[in-house]
């Protein structure tokens, strides 16, 4: 893996122990945050892109976010669960540039490193283990701005718990870009550190000594889709996920996103989502409030 990517920054959403009989069974999961896994007893298999993984005592299970994945409980289950995160900045998810192994063992120090992590955030434990209950935008919300209110002390030392373990699949993870031609990489890389800056697609065939409609041809092969609607992608993801964590003035937002203005902007999202950023910031901070406990 390159040094070159920057620390990612995790916040913790959710963590604790659950015990289960045969009742956790779902299927058709895919969240914006990293799952992670600790099998203390029994069976249980993991389901992702049509393989299944067999749930050991005393491994590792990490699900990177985005990723559509299911579960199948028979019998008796005893795991910690952990929902983390991972605040991207300018900077590409870590994810997005490696392959970590689904499966690893842990050894018993990450043991009472979890197990800790629990023991200091009672509160981040689910009330309910249905994925529809907690898998949406009002609980992301408030369980990111919760972290964000969280003691220094607790804040630095939960960061410090979830690096090691994420930490420990990171040393067998691998290269993800290995298939892809290098300058595509090197126009990634480019695209997910300025987008906070305008991004044309002839700017970027040229700095890889390519015909637009060649880099454009290699572009689409090597990742499915134009570099245009990539870049598109890019940003109203960086603009909702802002939204989400920040309470932000959509002009400032725009020219953070690199448009030169913020006209230019709400067209811009619209056009992509069906909606204005100023009514999708609305609607998502009354869906907070709403769903806040009282």
């Amino acid at each position: 893996m390159s040094r070159e990517q920057a620390p990612p920054n995790f916040i913790l959403l959710n963590i604790g122990h659950a015990v289960h009989h045969a009742d956790w069974n779902w299927r058709k999961v895919c969240s914006p945050f990293i799952r992670v896994h600790f099998v203390e007893s029994g069976t249980a298999r993991l389901i992702r892109e049509d393989k299944t993984y067999d749930l050991k005592k005393n491994h590792l299970y990490l699900t990177p976010a985005y990723t559509s994945h299911g579960y199948k409980c028979e019998g008796h289950l005893s795991l910690y669960y952990i929902h983390i995160y991972e605040e991207q900045g300018n900077h590409s998810s870590l994810f997005d540039l490696i392959d970590v192994p689904v499966e690893i063992k842990a050894d018993p120090l990450t043991i009472q490193l979890i197990k800790r992590l629990a023991c200091i955030h009672p509160e981040r434990k689910l009330p309910h283990f249905d994925p529809w209950s907690y898998d949406n935008l009002p609980t992301l919300v408030r369980n990111i701005a919760r972290q964000n209110a969280a003691p220094l002390g607790y804040e630095m030392e939960t960061q410090g718990i979830i690096r090691q373990i994420i930490s420990r699949f990171l040393m067998q993870a691998t290269d993800k870009n290995l298939h892809i031609d290098k300058r595509i990489q090197q126009s990634l890389h480019y695209i997910r550190t300025h987008l906070h800056k305008p991004i044309s697609v002839d700017a970027l065939a040229e700095n890889s000594f390519l015909t637009k409609d060649h880099f454009i041809r290699l572009f689409k092969r090597d990742m499915g889709c134009t570099p245009g609607k990539y870049i598109n992608g890019q940003k109203i993801e960086k603009a909702q996920r802002i939204m989400m964590t920040r309470d932000i003035a959509i002009k400032d937002l725009a020219y953070g996103l690199g448009f030169e203005n913020d006209a230019y902007f709400n067209r811009f999202f619209k056009k992509q989502t069906g909606e204005n950023p100023g009514n999708y910031k609305k609607r998502i901070r009354l869906l907070a409030v709403s769903d806040a406990p009282k």
